[in-house]
């Protein structure tokens, strides 16, 4: 599924709801502040693009894969780093190259 996801899966969901899932059971609400380009593709290969996840407060999810979830994206599991606080709440990272 990872394979099959470009910019364009995300760039009409900047705003909405993201839930990662959490091994005690839990889940953190987060929304998607951005999501955008760097750098080029080739021919082959998707162009490269990050996604920024924000979740209210100062609690900060240590490096790893997390299980996602969202209403219309479906489930899939990503690689999140911890960005730090933002004026909304902490911000996390995922990169798709």
């Amino acid at each position: 599924m990872l394979e099959t996801f470009t910019l364009e899966t995300f760039a009409g969901h900047e705003g909405e709801s993201f839930i990662i899932r959490l091994d005690d059971g839990g889940v953190l609400e987060t929304r998607l502040a951005s999501a955008r380009a760097w750098g080029s593709g080739s021919a082959n290969h998707r162009v490269p693009f990050t996604l920024t996840f924000v979740a209210p407060g100062t609690f900060m999810l240590p490096q790893r894969i997390y299980r996602v979830e969202h209403e219309a994206i479906g489930a899939f599991e990503i690689f999140l780093v911890p960005v730090g606080p933002g004026p909304d709440g902490m911000q996390y990272e995922a990169v798709f190259t």
